[in-house]
C-alpha cells in the first residue's frame, strides 16, 4: 500500500513536551543560598539530567514525593544542610540524599574565561 502525495507531504505531529512541575519558587530558589548555604542545580530533574557527568562532584541527588509523585533534585551544599533545607520544605516526603554522578572540580563548574582582549600595537 503506497502512501499518496498529501500523507507524504504532511510533517509527523510530534507531542509538545510536557512542562516540569518546579516545587520551589525563585524567593525560596534565592533564600536557600543564604539561609542554608545550599544551591539547587535542577529540581524535578529527568534521570539524564540528574545522573549527567558534567555536573559538580560535590553535588547531591535528593528524591522526595509530592502529591504521590517521585521527585529528583540535583543540589549542592553540605548534606546535613541540604537535609535541613528540604525537611523544612517537605517534611516527611523527604526520601533520600545520595551522592551525584558529577566529575567536575567544584571550583570551575560554571566559571567563565575572561573574553581576550585586543594587543595595542606600536606604531
Amino acid at each position: 500500500m503506497e502512501k499518496t502525495e498529501t500523507e507524504l507531504k504532511k510533517p509527523d505531529i510530534k507531542e509538545k513536551p510536557k512542562r516540569k512541575e518546579d516545587f520551589w519558587t525563585s524567593e525560596e530558589r534565592k533564600t536557600c543560598k543564604d539561609n542554608y548555604s545550599c544551591e539547587i542545580i535542577v529540581s524535578n530533574g529527568t534521570p539524564e539530567e540528574i545522573y549527567n557527568p558534567h555536573t559538580p562532584n560535590d553535588a547531591f541527588v535528593v528524591k522526595y514525593i509530592v502529591d504521590d509523585k517521585n521527585i529528583s533534585d540535583l543540589t549542592r551544599g553540605t548534606k546535613t544542610k541540604i537535609f535541613d533545607m528540604y525537611w523544612d520544605k517537605f517534611k516527611s516526603g523527604l526520601k533520600s540524599i545520595d551522592y551525584g554522578k558529577g566529575t567536575v572540580n567544584p571550583k570551575v563548574w560554571g566559571y567563565q574565561t575572561a573574553p581576550a582582549k585586543k594587543k595595542k600595537r606600536k606604531a
